[in-house]
């Protein structure tokens, strides 16, 4: 009989965890169109943005930031875009303090999350094979100097290392410090670039974007060379996705 609870009970877990996620997913999916096909793809993107988001008034701010955190749960939505349409919203100053608080939270919910589900919710928004392209970051040391870069550089695959943290043995408080201060320069130029064009400094921000675009593509050269090698000086094995699940079920069962 208690065996048949029990049964019964995870039966009912699993039908709203996977309700819960269909729900999510389904109201991601509208608002990445809604504000990619609205905003993002129209000549007056700017200004419907600029008039969507004052509309709220004082909680125009609120709307901001969550946008900022649905941009950082999924990758479709060009994080530039929203960079630049709070610069041109708010200036350069507000839409940085801004996107960072949005980036803050949408960081810290991933990483908690992948701490709670692990391997399993990770691979819903990542591919294991992705995954594994990190495997020779076998130290925390090297997990510390790697985050570090990623996150400085324009261009690199931040959102993938957002959801590989979360599966290693770093501290949500060494997360968050290490990529909030490398984001600082990305951001930064994104909403300057958003304010020169509220500004209608057309020139200015020409320059800077191409500035910005040249090193992202640098960056993601860069960044797919350097994976290349560690790749191959990495040793044969069951990869770091074996590593992760046994460490995973040694946290679970402490």
């Amino acid at each position: 009989m208690h065996k048949s609870n029990d049964s019964k009970l995870l039966k009912r877990k699993r039908i709203v965890a996977v309700t819960s996620l269909v729900v999510a997913v389904l109201l991601m999916v509208f608002l990445t169109y809604f504000i990619i096909v609205k905003f993002m793809s129209t000549a007056k993107g700017g200004v419907e943005f600029q008039e969507y988001i004052q509309g709220y008034g004082a909680f125009g701010f609120l709307v901001a930031v969550g946008l900022q955190i649905l941009q950082v749960f999924i990758a479709l939505i060009p994080g530039e875009a929203i960079e630049i349409g709070l610069g041109y919203s708010y200036g350069w100053f507000v839409g940085t303090v801004l996107c960072m608080a949005g980036v803050a939270i949408g960081s810290a919910m991933i990483f908690l999350l992948t701490k709670k589900f692990g391997l399993k919710l990770v691979e819903l928004f990542v591919s294991s094979k992705n995954i594994n392209e990190l495997r020779f970051i076998n130290t925390e040391e090297k997990m510390r100097r790697f985050a570090f870069v990623v996150f400085f550089i324009p261009g690199t695959p931040k959102d993938l290392l957002t959801y590989f943290i979360g599966l290693t043995r770093m501290t949500l408080g060494e997360f968050l410090s290490i990529t909030l201060f490398a984001r600082i320069p990305s951001v930064v130029s994104s909403t300057v670039g958003g304010n020169f064009i509220g500004e209608g400094k057309y020139l200015e921000a020409v320059i800077l974007f191409v500035i910005t675009g040249l090193i992202s593509f640098a960056g993601l050269k860069l960044y797919n060379v350097f994976i290349k090698k560690m790749k191959e000086k990495a040793q044969s094995g069951n990869g770091i996705i074996a590593k992760i699940k046994n460490k995973h079920n040694e946290f679970k069962n402490k």
